[in-house]
Order: structure tokens, then C-alpha cells, then sequence
């Protein structure tokens, strides 16, 4: 009996695509890979711990498949080790047969319009990373004390920031919010939510769950703007899928119910773009203008929103911009600036030219955009996994050079936080949420100098 071959992988991001990538890669039996998986943060879970809105706890149980993925026997985690800092594309290229990326796309897409970096204007992908515990944003300044918010944008992380806003205290206080958000929203003074889109009912993003929550909220009512379908976005309802017709039902719904006087309204207007935002005397945000839309044909006959000339004010004295997410360039790892995505092929890195460079792989949003659920990237993965498995059958990996990554990593990331110190924090946080609140799944370690403390509370290496 030949022995089988043995191909290391070093995959770039912890994250679902991450995850997905390695349980794939661990279950396959001819060639087997060992699979090390790196992160920039000590902790693991990408968008599922420092993304996911805290009060859906359902969605962060997807961390339990991962965690089964941890216990093979050929799987290893460096976290907080940074590539294009600690490690560079090219060592990895020197020690493994596959390099994987799948960082994400981390930044947030900016609305062009003047007034846009007024104080007290925000991108929701800070906000969310701020009530999150992430410790990169830890020490956002978010000033609750403001009665009137817009949150521009019509998909899933918009409805999460209003609900957030929107949220009892004693909704909070069961969830793993990072405390440092936890006083700040438990006090805020909020009490008028705009969710903005561009579009109508019809074109909206959200998910039908999403959509239902802002009807249970404690202490908020809904209202509705500009919710009517127009004759084009009619005709298009009847072809349309089950979750946008769904959206349609639940937003008409919401545009007949009274109101019952609760402390909060949170309205969704529709057909209204931002064009500005204007300043008060201190240089903070007081209002959006923006420019009322319709509803119009396109020449391929999909539908599109078109600005009418006519403008209103919404005042507003926070503003938080959620409409998209694009990726950043690490390293000197391929990168198309347009599409905010690292280049490739099918979930191949390719060159200027096209022509894919061996052993280098993309995965999850940084491959296709950000699109879909967490769901959506186990089967992206799998598609990057059979590339790779065609080239590995082809003889098209790359061939490295040198073999002691324990030595690299004792070398160049002696801070390097192995899934031992992850375990180390995650008891640390859940011993803490256990002494806290009944219920409350874990208190987050929100600074970088106490996530190093506590992964070093790890048994040590064998």
C-alpha cells in the first residue's frame, strides 16, 4: 500500500468561508491536507462573533460545527497573526503546497456626499463591530443622546443597527452585547429610527426574519414611508421570489397597524436617496436632505430608482451608512481595485493577465462580493476546495521549499494565540456572563492587551 500523499494548507481568515474551506479539505482522503488556519485576531468566528447581531444567538450556534472541524488531528489555529505584518504571501508561499484567502470584505462603502465625515456621522460596520466587542472599535465615541437617527440602507445590517437602537434594556442584558455598548445604549435617548432605501418594498434586501423582528420590538412601533407599490414594482411582484413577496405582505402589514404609543417609532421610508447631509453651528450632523425617488424601467426591463427633482429633510442628529461592504487589499496579494475583491478565477488568485498563480485560492465575500448568508459560503468553499483538489490531481500546487512552521511561528509570531488560547478566553467570557446576568451567553474581552492575557492562561504547548 503506497502511502498517501500529505499537502499542508494554510488558510487566511477564521471566518465561515474559513471553516467551511477546512472541514472540506480535512475530510478528503487521497491526497490528505493538514490545515492551519490563521487570523489576525486571537479569536475565531470572523463575522459570527464580531458581526451577528448579539440578540440572535440561534445564528452564532453555527460555531459548533466549526469547533468539530478544530478537533482533527491535522488542523491547527494561529490567531493574531497578521499577513502582510507577521507573516508575508511569500513565506507562506515558501512553507505551503495551498494558501486560501478568505478575509472578508471589511470595509464599508461610502455614500459621495458631502457631509458625509460630519460628526455624529457613522458606517454601520463600525457601529456593529463597536457593540460587537471587537477591539479595533472598542473605543468608538457613538453619542446615544441624539433623538433622531437615519440608518441608510435597505438590507439586513441596517434592519440589526435599528433594532439594536431600538432594543429594552432588558433585551440587552441577556445577550453577549460588549458592555461598553451595553451602558451606552441602555441610556440612550433615542426616539425616531429612519431605515432610508432607495427603492421601494419590492427591491428591499432583508430577509423575511429580519423583517418580522421590528414587529415584536419591546418598545418600538413601526411606521411606514412611501410603501405603495408602483404599477411597474405590481406587475414585478407577481414573478418575484417568496422572500421578496413576503417582505411586501410583512411592510404592508406594518403600513396598517396603529400606532400603540410606544417610546420609539421606527420608520422605513421608502423611494429616498441621502444626497446630504447638513451641518448644525458645531459642525454635527442635524439632518439628511435627500431627493425623493420613482420606480422606472431600464432598457432590459428591470427596474431601477430614479431621482424626481423634488427634495425633503429628514432632521437627524446620527446618521449610520450601511450600504455595502467591499474588500481591502493585504499584502501583495492580487487585488482588482474596482471590484473591491482579491482576482480570481472561479476561486482561482489569478494575475494581471488572468493566468492563475499555483497554490493560491480565494474563498467566501473577498472571492464574490458580499452576498448571501452564512450558509451561502459553505458551498463557495466547496467549489474553491474541488479547484483546488483538480489542481492538486494535475500536479498545478505549489511546490514549497521548507517545512518547520513551527519554527516560522516560534520564529516570527511568538504571540501567535493557538485554539488552546482561544479556549482560554472563550471561559474566561462565558465564566463572566454566567456571574452576570441569568442567561447571558458570555461577557466579551473587547481590549487587544486582555484577549493576550488571557490566551496566555492556556496549558502550554505539547
Amino acid at each position: 500500500m503506497t502511502d498517501v500523499p500529505l499537502l499542508r494548507a494554510a488558510i487566511i481568515g477564521a471566518g465561515p468561508s474559513g471553516f467551511y474551506a477546512a472541514g472540506q479539505l480535512l475530510a478528503v482522503g487521497d491526497p490528505q491536507f493538514a490545515v492551519d488556519i490563521f487570523d489576525r485576531l486571537p479569536t475565531p468566528y470572523g463575522l459570527v462573533r464580531s458581526g451577528v447581531a448579539p440578540d440572535h444567538p440561534k445564528i452564532k450556534s453555527v460555531t459548533r460545527a466549526y469547533d468539530k472541524t478544530t478537533e482533527h488531528e491535522r488542523f491547527r489555529f494561529f490567531g493574531h497573526v497578521e499577513l502582510g505584518g507577521d507573516v508575508s504571501r511569500r513565506q507562506l508561499l515558501e512553507y505551503y503546497h495551498v494558501v486560501l484567502y478568505t478575509l472578508g470584505t471589511s470595509i464599508d462603502k461610502r455614500l459621495g456626499i458631502p457631509g458625509e465625515d460630519l460628526r455624529g456621522s457613522h458606517a454601520a460596520t463600525e457601529f456593529v463591530a463597536w457593540y460587537n466587542g471587537h477591539p479595533d472599535h472598542s473605543g468608538l465615541e457613538i453619542d446615544l443622546q441624539a433623538k433622531q437617527v437615519v440608518v441608510i440602507g435597505a438590507g439586513n445590517v441596517a434592519i440589526d443597527v435599528a433594532r439594536m437602537l431600538a432594543l429594552a434594556p432588558s433585551e440587552l442584558a441577556v445577550t453577549d452585547t460588549a458592555d461598553h455598548a451595553i451602558e451606552v445604549l441602555s441610556t440612550s435617548g433615542i426616539e425616531e429610527i429612519t431605515i432610508l432605501a432607495r427603492r421601494g418594498p419590492l427591491q428591499a434586501a432583508f430577509t423575511n426574519p429580519e423583517l418580522l423582528e421590528m414587529g415584536e420590538l419591546e418598545r418600538a412601533d413601526v411606521e411606514i414611508v412611501g410603501g405603495e407599490l408602483d404599477e411597474r414594482s405590481a406587475v414585478a411582484l407577481q414573478e418575484a421570489d417568496k422572500t421578496r413577496r413576503r417582505n411586501v405582505e410583512i411592510l404592508q402589514d406594518y403600513a396598517a397597524r396603529p400606532a400603540t404609543g410606544k417610546p420609539i417609532t421606527v420608520c422605513f421610508r421608502f423611494l429616498a436617496s441621502p444626497v446630504e447631509l447638513l451641518a448644525d453651528e458645531n459642525g454635527h450632523v442635524r439632518a439628511v436632505r435627500i431627493e425623493n425617488n420613482a420606480i422606472i424601467a431600464r432598457d432590459g426591463g428591470s427596474l431601477a430608482a430614479r431621482g424626481t427633482g423634488t427634495f425633503d429633510e429628514i432632521p437627524a442628529q446620527l446618521v449610520f451608512r450601511s450600504i455595502g461592504y467591499t474588500g481591502q487589499p493585504v499584502g501583495d496579494v492580487p487585488f482588482d481595485e474596482r471590484r473591491g475583491l482579491i482576482r480570481n478565477d472561479g476561486g482561482r488568485v489569478t494575475d494581471t493577465d488572468g493566468t492563475p498563480l499555483a497554490g493560491e485560492y480565494v474563498s467566501g465575500w473577498i472571492k464574490r462580493g458580499p452576498s448571501g448568508v452564512i450558509g451561502t459560503n459553505k458551498k463557495d468553499s466547496q467549489d474553491t476546495v474541488d479547484r483546488i483538489l483538480e489542481d492538486a490531481a494535475a500536479g498545478r500546487l505549489n511546490q514549497p521549499v521548507r517545512d518547520d512552521i513551527e519554527a516560522m511561528i516560534a520564529t516570527d509570531c511568538p504571540h501567535a494565540v493557538t485554539w488552546e488560547g482561544w479556549r482560554a478566553i472563550d471561559e474566561i467570557e462565558t465564566a463572566a456572563g454566567e456571574a452576570s446576568v441569568p442567561g447571558r451567553p458570555r461577557i466579551k474581552l473587547t481590549e487587544w492587551a486582555a484577549l493576550r492575557e488571557a490566551a496566555k492562561q492556556a496549558p502550554s504547548r505539547h
